[in-house]
């Protein structure tokens, strides 16, 4: 475990302890699965948003589309009577799809990621708010999914979905930014574009499969947190992506450049 892990364990373990003091019922078992179900949720989101940022770019509208796309699970469920396994993927998809938009847009037409991605935060915001009519996006009287209910709001052996959710989807990712050639290509990216397009790495698609990710994962917590999606929710989806990112980031990255440092290749002063 390196230092900035160390120091990010006590500081959660210092903050907790005081929460705790002040407020015993911080410990019932009820809070805590309630915010290991909000680790879960924001960790997911946090991963996509990682990617991105090791790529060098930022990704903004991730609240806005998680708006956008859980008001459209709702409604193909709810409206439309879509069996849910299909509107998921379908979200899924279309997630991916705006991913894909966004890297589109960044690599070929040369945008900087923080317009395209501030830009995407007004569009889907506004596209979410006018098809429901700036209201609320909910569930009929008497209409209920246990099924669905269970995989996003229930637990498992006590632990709630969404944070076993994250632990799969961490396991998965980790194997692939650090045991594959795609996370060594997405790492030399982040390090200098210039200089891995130059060693035959094409940046290009590098760059868009990271928003292509981020997308779908913005379109796995649209609907993991459909039972609290809200305006207010959006938005700090996208400080609390960009924040979990940032912390657990930059130590990947160094390390692997440590690692892939020869000190017989060393440039001598």
């Amino acid at each position: 475990m390196s230092k900035k892990d160390l120091g990010l364990l006590i500081l959660i373990l210092v903050v907790g302890a005081v929460v705790a003091i002040i407020n015993p019922r911080f410990l019932l078992p009820i809070n805590l699965a309630n915010t290991s179900n909000l680790i879960g949720l924001f960790g997911i989101l946090s991963i996509g948003q990682a990617f991105v940022i090791i790529t060098g770019g930022i990704e903004l509208s991730v609240g806005s589309l998680v708006a956008l796309l859980g008001t459209l699970f709702i409604d193909f469920i709810a409206v439309r009577d879509m069996p849910w396994p299909l509107a998921f993927v379908l979200i899924l998809v279309l997630g991916a799809i705006i991913g894909l938009a966004h890297g589109w847009l960044i690599t070929r037409l040369k945008l900087q990621p923080f317009v395209v991605t501030l830009c995407g935060l007004l569009i889907y915001r506004g596209v979410a708010r006018f098809y429901t009519g700036d209201g609320t996006a909910g569930f009929a009287f008497g209409q209920n999914f246990p099924e669905l209910e269970f995989l996003t709001a229930g637990r498992s052996w006590g632990v709630p979905n969404s944070f076993i959710a994250l632990i799969v989807i961490s396991i998965v990712m980790w194997v692939v930014l650090h045991r594959s050639v795609f996370g060594r290509y997405l790492f030399a990216v982040g390090k200098n574009e210039e200089a891995a397009r130059y060693s035959g790495i094409r940046t290009g698609r590098i760059i868009a499969s990271a928003y292509i990710i981020c997308g779908g994962l913005a379109g796995h917590y649209a609907v993991g947190g459909m039972n609290a999606v809200q305006w207010a929710g959006a938005v700090a989806a996208v400080l609390g992506s960009i924040t979990v990112a940032v912390s657990v980031r930059v130590w990947p990255a160094e390390a692997h450049a440590q690692k892939s440092e020869d000190p017989r290749t060393r440039r001598r002063d």
